[in-house]
């Protein structure tokens, strides 16, 4: 076991891992925080997406060694208290969530396309959330959804 320190929602941790656990494991197991969800644990369905320094990443295919001295973003950062954030409004106005298991994932993606660009076109929403699987939705409200949280973080909605 080693020890690491990890800084995820603006807090630092100090936690012992092995070499080979996934920043995804450590987060939900060592620090509890079980928003950031476990899918295919192959980098290929987006449940596990996190911001890492502000990008969108597949946190089940980065080792948590390798997320020391960068900074982590969780869906747990979003809310404050029980206020949601536009991004999560959104997606609960346009009924984008379904059984929800991709909702984190989809939410963290939007999060990362919406800091860079304010106002995305339907493509460039849907290259965003190209590497985040839906079984559910069919992936229509999702991009309505972005489109919403895109008006609201400008302040048109």
């Amino acid at each position: 076991m080693e020890l690491i320190v990890l800084n995820v929602n603006g807090r630092n941790y100090e936690v012992r891992v092995k070499k080979d656990w996934s920043l995804a494991r450590v987060i939900r197991e060592e620090l509890q925080l079980k928003g950031t969800k476990l899918g295919c644990e192959k980098g290929a369905c987006g449940s596990c997406k996190v911001l890492m320094n502000g990008v969108a990443v597949n946190s089940c295919s980065i080792l948590a060694v390798n997320a020391v001295n960068k900074e982590i973003e969780t869906i747990e950062n979003l809310s404050q208290g029980s206020e949601l954030h536009p991004i999560q409004e959104a997606f609960v106005e346009a009924n984008a969530i379904q059984c929800g298991y991709c909702t984190p994932g989809m939410v963290m993606s939007t999060k990362a396309l919406l800091s860079k660009n304010q106002n995305p076109d339907e493509e460039q929403i849907k290259d965003a959330l190209k590497n985040n699987l839906c079984r559910c939705t069919g992936y229509v409200n999702i991009v309505e959804a972005v489109k919403l949280a895109s008006k609201k973080m400008r302040g048109e909605e």
